[in-house]
């Protein structure tokens, strides 16, 4: 999901969105939002939290931030016209025989996948009276065709029926959807970030899907008086005249979207010295994670954090910012367990690492 900077459109031609800059609060799910953009590899983002506290607000107002993507024209998969990784069948084949594809520019797309759902609106459906009469592959793409290449937000995901999670999280981990039927098979890219969020007091996911989601970011609702007041007042201004309350964040969006930019191009380049990894190892050892995922993870999320903050090279630092966002829904053997707040994460990193627990 690499992107140019570009300046916004002119907002009296699109419906404002609440700017990402302009929120307040909620540090650790907006930290594991621009991450899981930077490396979508880091596999997404779940979010739990109190009800009203912003979750949808957030999720749309990184989507709305980020500058527009080239597509191939017309394209249902939003194929890059200069990437045959990220292109459905038939632009990749007129891409191989060197015919010069339209391009156009779109926001990077955001969908919202609806709780009731079908796995065909999801993942599509083929025509099999069309395919065997006229002999073609007539395919109706579902959202996950949409989401290709932007950002998929399914909210109340606890909610949402184990099987569709399961295909959720199987084609974000393999940025490809694959649909099959009466021996006819469809294949096309499906790279985005997937965004969860729900209220725990509904019920949390199986262990076994919490443990595919990168990040688990818990928010709750905003206690000290005078931000709840800052709170109602961004609203109120916004609500009141959008075009200028956005104009007003408009150098500070510009600013974080070139930077998020920047760290996409420099995160190639960031390195992760062995003795930390070796901690990052042994701190999963010690908290006993099931399986590599929460290692992989919390490497991925340490450089992004690097990268979003113009360094080549990780720092103690970053890895404490990170490892409880990527450990803490991984410590849940027993479905009927509540997930840990982040204590036993920052307690065996400090063991590990050696850092002093703060007073």
């Amino acid at each position: 999901m690499t992107v140019t900077p570009q300046a916004p459109p002119k907002t009296e031609t699109r419906r404002l969105v609440f700017p990402f800059t302009a929120i307040v609060g909620q540090e650790e799910m907006k930290l594991a939002l621009l991450l899981n953009v930077i490396d979508p590899k880091i596999g997404g983002v779940m979010i739990m939290g109190d009800r009203g506290t912003g979750k949808s607000t957030t999720i749309r107002a990184l989507a709305d931030l980020l500058p527009a993507i080239p597509v191939v024209e017309n394209d249902p998969f939003n194929s890059d016209p200069h990437n045959p990784e990220l292109m459905g069948d038939e632009a990749r084949r007129h891409y191989e025989q060197g015919q010069a594809l339209p391009t156009a520019s779109m926001k990077v797309p955001m969908v919202d996948l609806p709780l009731g759902a079908t796995e065909d609106r999801v993942c599509g459906t083929i025509d099999i009276e069309k395919a065997l009469s006229e002999g073609v592959k007539a395919f109706e793409p579902g959202l996950l065709a949409k989401a290709n290449r932007g950002i998929l937000y399914v909210d109340e995901v606890n909610l949402l029926d184990d099987h569709l999670v399961d295909v959720l999280l199987d084609s974000a981990a393999s940025g490809w959807n694959t649909v099959e039927r009466e021996g006819i098979s469809i294949r096309h890219p499906a790279r985005f970030v997937l965004v969860g969020s729900g209220n725990p007091e509904e019920g949390e996911l199986r262990p076994q899907l919490l443990d595919r989601f990168g990040m688990h970011a818990e928010i709750r609702t905003v206690k000290q008086p005078a931000l709840r007041v800052e709170i109602v007042e961004q609203r109120s201004a916004f609500d009141h005249d959008p075009h200028a309350f956005y104009s007003a964040h408009a150098t500070e969006q510009e600013a974080l979207q070139v930077k998020i930019v920047q760290a996409q191009e420099r995160l190639p380049q960031v390195t992760l010295e062995y003795e930390l990894r070796v901690g990052i190892s042994e701190v999963c050892s010690e908290l006993d994670v099931d399986g590599l995922r929460g290692d992989i993870v919390t490497n991925r999320a340490a450089k992004a954090i690097a990268a979003l903050e113009g360094r080549t090279t990780v720092t103690l630092d970053d890895i404490r910012r990170v490892v409880t966002l990527c450990l803490r829904h991984r410590l849940r053997k027993d479905p009927l367990e509540s997930i840990d707040s982040g204590y036993k994460v920052e307690k065996a990193f400090n063991r590990v690492f050696g850092v002093a627990e703060a007073e």
